[in-house]
Order: structure tokens, then sequence, then C-alpha cells
């Protein structure tokens, strides 16, 4: 068993990490980090529709798509991660890889307890989803801890504006949550408490009682250079977060002093492949030709600003100038 903790908080190498050592190692791992502010959609998910895209956008909170499926979570530095990687056996469950987080929670003091399809909670509260992915005959297994998370920010980086959304991408349910933290009998930083579990983990598997302090298995510089540029041609790449979204349809409804609009856009492979703008407004040009100037365009502020640059809005939508228009949009 190799037992490594991150020492870097960027979501996108921790994320790839995972994928590097899920392909190249043959023995069985055991790998916690934690991120800074980010998001982390699943892989069969529309990035669009799980985000508060303008919240995000304005705090500069990365959005990554991780190898497997289930729903969007949130990470932040308060946030414990773990990963399991071993070889695929017949009966393994989700509650098998659990198990040994509820039983050193449950060592604190904590009314820990696995539900559902992936959850686990404390006195009926989650604190962690957990998710897993396949790659020939080996399994990945990763969930989040949290620990003293920010609430208010996972509440609003994951609050998506009210627009209607058709598709066949996997919806985050969202769920009452509560940080660690707050349940311990005696205060424990998360340092503390990344230690102990890592020591925990390591005493479950040798069924060794006694104090031995777990080996951090660093990655190697070679290992690094492997998983950066992974990180370079995939984690960190729009194509890999939203052109690997599922096709879906966005009915959006703006209103302003000119009027009220209606957005319809169908949204495939991270570009707008068509768009219908509707509604009571006013203009002096075709709106037509509006829509035709945004069909094949990266669904994202930066691009669309530069098509329209060349662009006065208010000759389509009579009182509505670019910026505005642009926020409109998502």
């Amino acid at each position: 068993m190799r037992y490594i903790i991150s020492s870097t908080s960027n979501p996108y190498f921790n994320l790839a990490t995972e994928e590097y050592l899920l392909n190249n190692e043959k023995d069985d791992i055991i790998y916690l980090y934690r991120n800074k502010s980010s998001i982390i959609i699943g892989k069969n998910q529309n990035a669009h529709e799980e985000i508060n895209y303008q919240y995000v956008t304005e705090n500069n909170i990365p959005v990554v798509r991780r190898l497997s499926g289930g729903g969007a979570v949130f990470h932040d530095l308060g946030n414990l991660n773990f990963c399991f990687i071993t070889n695929r056996k017949s009966g393994q469950s989700f509650q098998q890889f659990t198990l040994p987080i509820v039983d050193f929670l449950k060592i604190l003091g904590l009314n820990a307890s696995f539900s559902g399809r992936n959850d686990l909670l404390i006195d009926d509260k989650k604190f962690s989803g957990n998710a897993q992915y396949h790659f020939k005959d080996r399994l990945l297994h990763h969930g989040t801890l949290l620990f003293s998370s920010n609430m208010e920010q996972l509440t609003s980086a994951l609050k998506v504006k009210k627009s209607k959304f058709e598709g066949k991408s996997v919806k985050s349910v969202r769920s009452r949550v509560t940080n660690i933290e707050s349940h311990l009998l005696k205060p424990m930083s998360i340092k503390v408490f990344t230690e102990n579990l890592f020591n925990h983990l390591y005493q479950d598997d040798s069924n060794d009682e006694s104090s031995i302090t777990a080996d951090n298995h660093a990655l190697t510089p070679e290992e690094t250079l492997q998983i950066q540029a992974l990180v370079n041609t995939k984690y960190d790449t729009y194509d890999w977060t939203y052109s690997k979204s599922p096709k879906s349809t966005m009915i959006k409804e703006f209103k302003y002093s000119g009027g009220n609009v209606v957005y319809y856009l169908d949204i495939a492979d991270g570009q707008i492949k068509n768009i219908n703008i509707t509604g009571d407004f006013f203009s002096r040009e075709d709106i037509n030709e509006l829509e035709n100037k945004l069909i094949t365009v990266k669904y994202e502020k930066d691009a669309i600003i530069k098509v329209i640059e060349s662009l006065n809005i208010d000759n389509y939508l009579i009182g509505l100038d670019n910026t505005d228009f642009v926020e409109s949009l998502f």
C-alpha cells in the first residue's frame, strides 16, 4: 500500500494525480488532498447546469471535471478529500470503502453512518459524497469530507440561476450539509485531523494497534512532471471541463427597461449550437443577424464579448448595451 498526502492545493493537479496513479500504479493507493476553492463536477454533468456562473467567475473559482460520475461538489481548504485505488474485485461497494472513515469518526465520538447510494452522514446531515471510476482491472474510489468548509461560499457557488435546463446530463441533488468540526467534542485543526486519519488508515491496513506513523510516499519528480503534463493537456482546459458537457437546452429569461427577453440556447461540446431570442423588446435590426453571429461560439463570456465587440446590441435589443447582454446570457 502506498500512502500519499498531497503537497499542493491545486485542484487541476490533484485530480490529474488521481488519474495518473490509477493508470500507472500497480499497488494499492491511499491519497489525501485538499483543494483551494473550486467546483468539481461529475463526468456526466453539464458544467453550466451545476454552477452559479457569475459568482464563480467573479470569485475566480476553478471548475474541474473529474473522471467519476455523480454530482457536483464544492472544495475548499476546509474540505479533505480521500482517494482509494485498488484492483477490482467482486463484491466491492461504496460502503466498504467508507467504513474506515466512519470507524475513525466514531473514535472521535461522532454519530457517523453510511446512507443511501453514496453519502456519509452525521446526525442525518451530509458531510461526505463519494464516487467511483473503473479503468481496466483497477478501481478508484474517492470522496469528500467537509471539515470546516465555508458553507456560504459552498451554497453560493453551487446555486444555479433560475433557468430551465433540458438534457440528459446528471443533475446534482442538494442535501442538508454539515461540517465535521461542529460535531467534535474537542477542537481540532484540519491539519491534525488529516494526519490522524492518515495514520488510522495505515494502522487499519496493517492491523497494527500501536501508534506507528505512516510514511508519506510523496510523488517523485518524474511523476510530478507527467502529472503536470496531464494538467496542461486535459484537466486545465476548456475542452475537458465544458466541451465534454452533454448536450442541453437552456431557457433563460431576462427583464430590463426595454422589455422582456427569453433566450433558447442549445449547448453542445461547449458551444452555442443554436439560439433563439424572443420577447416583447423592440429592434432596429433583424434579431436573426445577432443570433447567427453567436452560433458555434464558445459558451463563455470572453468568447461572446469578442464576437459582438464590433456590434451595437442596442440595435437589436433597444435599451440593452453589450455588457448587459453578455451578462444576461449567463
